[in-house]
């Protein structure tokens, strides 16, 4: 089945009604009585019709959704013709249920919505309210992860009819950037790494050699993404970071390791189905937890980050550095050099003057 969700509409005559595709036909509504409702927002005044008309599109919504068992959202506020916050917020989070978001994401949506109606002293949600539930998150990616979810919900609510935004003015919190502590010596990890899974060590030669992120261009590779002779990979911009298509050059030491395959197939799985999402962090964390070589702070992405020191070292060039690792500015690309051991300054280091 498919169905998108009410919108909420005035005719010239003040008249409000829904209007939804399901599928792919179009559906108006100027009350609930096809669902066995009795919810009619034109017998409210002028003014509260349209948050009626919010509470006929849930409904409407829940009904369908469900194979036509009526999940009402209305309350005494609703029957009166009014809507609290509470209620939006509900709402909100109704809508997203519905989309067509990964579970994962769904299950963070409902934890937010769990945590900020629990601090709300009343119906009513305030600028406090929600400090008070950030405030509950101490490091600032946490701060800012939770805030970017929280935002998604209020922002729903509002486009449901909530009539202020709560998260005005509430700041993202500047966060440290996550060192990942270069390798000395990478040979020896990607000894011990292939020693314990083949695709792990896979993924870590491409995260080196290529400079790939692991956990999505990496993770989703096809055979067709490879040239015939597996001397390059085509990235489309719609798998990376940067949104720019990329052609990364693959070395020699990595394509020893490849049997091209079938163009379709993913070259982790070898059919088209890419592995999960958690596959590499989880292999990783079980790597981690039995390795000799590793010390504090290497993780994956170390192996990314050596590899933009190595080029940067052999080369010296900036725009190099950048354009390998598929960065739109040159600002990130710097960050990956924070691991650069720089050696004592010395005379023969100045600038010299010719006579």
């Amino acid at each position: 089945m498919k169905l998108k969700y009410p919108k909420v509409h005035t005719d010239q005559k003040q008249q409000v009604y829904i209007s939804f595709y399901l599928n792919e036909k179009r559906y108006r509504l100027f009350n609930g009585k096809r669902i066995g409702s009795d919810t009619n927002p034109n017998t409210y005044p002028i003014a509260q019709r349209p948050d009626i008309g919010n509470v006929l599109a849930a409904e409407v919504y829940d009904y369908l959704i469900n194979g036509g068992v009526l999940k009402s959202f209305r309350s005494e506020n609703i029957l009166v013709g009014k809507l609290t916050d509470r209620d939006y917020l509900k709402m909100a989070l109704s809508s997203k249920m519905k989309g067509t978001y990964s579970e994962k994401y769904k299950k963070m949506l409902q934890y937010m919505y769990d945590s900020l109606t629990k601090v709300m002293s009343n119906d009513s949600l305030t600028k406090q309210d929600v400090k008070e539930c950030l405030d509950s998150y101490s490091s600032g990616v946490s701060h800012n992860t939770i805030r970017r979810h929280l935002n998604v919900l209020v922002n729903e609510a509002i486009s449901l009819g909530m009539n202020h935004n709560p998260m005005e003015k509430i700041k993202s919190r500047k966060s440290n950037a996550k060192l990942h502590k270069p390798f000395k010596d990478i040979p020896l990890v990607l000894d011990e790494v292939r020693s314990f899974n083949e695709n792990l060590y896979l993924c870590c030669l491409l995260t080196y050699g290529c400079l790939l992120r692991p956990h999505r261009e990496i993770r989703e590779l096809t055979w067709g993404d490879f040239s015939e002779d597996l001397s390059s990979i085509n990235l489309s911009g719609s798998r990376n970071k940067s949104g720019k298509n990329r052609i990364v050059p693959v070395p020699s030491y990595i394509r020893e390791n490849l049997i091209k395959g079938d163009d379709c197939d993913n070259i982790f799985s070898g059919n088209p189905q890419a592995l999960n999402q958690d596959y590499f962090k989880t292999l990783w964390s079980r790597f981690k937890s039995q390795s000799d070589t590793l010390t504090t702070g290497q993780t994956l992405y170390s192996f990314r980050h050596s590899g933009a020191i190595d080029i940067f070292k052999r080369t010296g060039s900036l725009s190099k550095l950048q354009q390998a690792m598929g960065h739109s500015s040159l600002n990130v690309s710097l960050t990956y050099l924070r691991g650069l051991e720089v050696g004592q300054l010395t005379e023969e280091d100045m600038p010299l003057m010719n006579y």
